[in-house]
């Protein structure tokens, strides 16, 4: 949401100039990979021979944000880790970020100072640089766009393309909680909208509202992986919900796949307040999106190692493309899968 007007510096007395200049003031170079960052043409990258791996996304008010509810700080840490989920997703390491955004003439200095605080924030934790980026003026609202850049050795990336028929099928971490947490923040701002008097009601629910407004990339599982000598065979990000993301992998590997429903990850705040929704807790996590988990398939010879691993679950196997995408239900019925999750072009 938008600061108070009090203080308000208008972006116009910057300038375009100006304003790369004011918040390149703030950032600092981390990595001794980054050679030259922002002020210059284009930032140098020195990789030392290593793979360099590169991802970029948009953020769109309205369409993937909602600033009566989303404080612009949340939003420039989340424009941050969605993009190195990406980069994380090909088991590389993420190392510089450019930032570009175009604003629209009702944000001030304040409101761009916040949003680069959480991009300020993202970078800290996760040791990356600021390098570069683009400014611009809006008709409409707030855009965003941030490219990652990262690095791995040619024999540790992982593509979606390497699943083959009895490979396990992996997720991190629990689904469906970002999701969930979008409903209550729309729930709440319809009934601040038809009643400005009554305040939202969002108490006892942090896991689910962060997962929402301040995703974290998977860095520790990554790092996991590695300590106990797993590499994933095939890998992705969950962005648009489990189903559509088990679709890409299956497509790209060219096999087909059976996940259990009752191997899925759900939260218990998640699973609770699906169920105050009327919503079903697995089709939410089927089809909910916006987690950043990883969904990742391993050799069968591997199960030992990941059987008791912290924040990772076997939810199902890698089958002949054939047999197609199944879920088994808790009952033992066999459901064929739909990709049912985020399509940015849908109606």
């Amino acid at each position: 949401m938008l600061e108070n007007k009090q203080n308000r510096t208008e972006l116009s007395q910057l300038g375009e100039f100006g304003l790369i200049d004011y918040i390149s003031q703030s950032i600092k170079l981390r990595n001794s990979s980054s050679i030259k960052g922002i002020n210059d043409d284009a930032a140098v990258i020195d990789n030392s021979g290593k793979m360099t791996v590169v991802s970029t996304d948009m953020l769109l008010e309205n369409i993937h944000f909602d600033l009566s509810y989303v404080p612009l700080k949340h939003l420039g840490y989340k424009a941050v880790t969605v993009n190195l989920s990406d980069i994380y997703a090909m088991n590389a390491t993420p190392k510089q970020i450019t930032v570009s955004i175009a604003i629209s003439n009702r944000f001030s200095l304040e409101a761009v100072e916040e949003f680069y605080e959480g991009v300020a924030l993202a970078c800290e934790k996760y040791g990356i640089d600021v390098v570069g980026g683009d400014t611009s003026s809006s008709v409409h609202g707030f855009i965003i766009s941030v490219t990652a850049i990262g690095e791995a050795n040619q024999e540790d990336l992982v593509y979606r393309d390497g699943a083959k028929e009895t490979d396990l099928i992996c997720v991190s971490g629990d689904l469906g909680g970002a999701y969930i947490g979008l409903q209550l923040l729309e729930r709440e701002k319809r009934i601040f909208l038809e009643n400005p008097n009554i305040q939202p009601d969002l108490g006892g629910n942090d896991y689910v509202l962060e997962k929402q407004l301040k995703p974290e990339a998977q860095k520790e599982i990554i790092q996991l992986l590695k300590d106990i000598g797993v590499k994933p065979t095939a890998m992705i990000d969950v962005s648009d919900g489990l189903s559509s993301e088990l679709f890409h992998l299956c497509k790209q590997s060219n096999v087909g796949c059976a996940i259990y429903e009752d191997k899925i990850p759900i939260d218990p705040q998640t699973y609770n307040l699906a169920q105050e929704f009327n919503l079903d807790p697995t089709v939410c996590a089927l089809s909910g999106g916006e987690d950043y988990e990883l969904l990742f398939t391993i050799n069968i010879t591997d199960f030992e190692k990941v059987r008791n691993a912290m924040d990772i679950s076997l939810i199902g196997h890698i089958t002949d493309k054939s047999e197609g995408l199944n879920l088994i239900t808790a009952s033992g019925s066999q459901i064929a899968l739909k990709a049912q999750g985020w399509d940015a072009f849908s109606k």
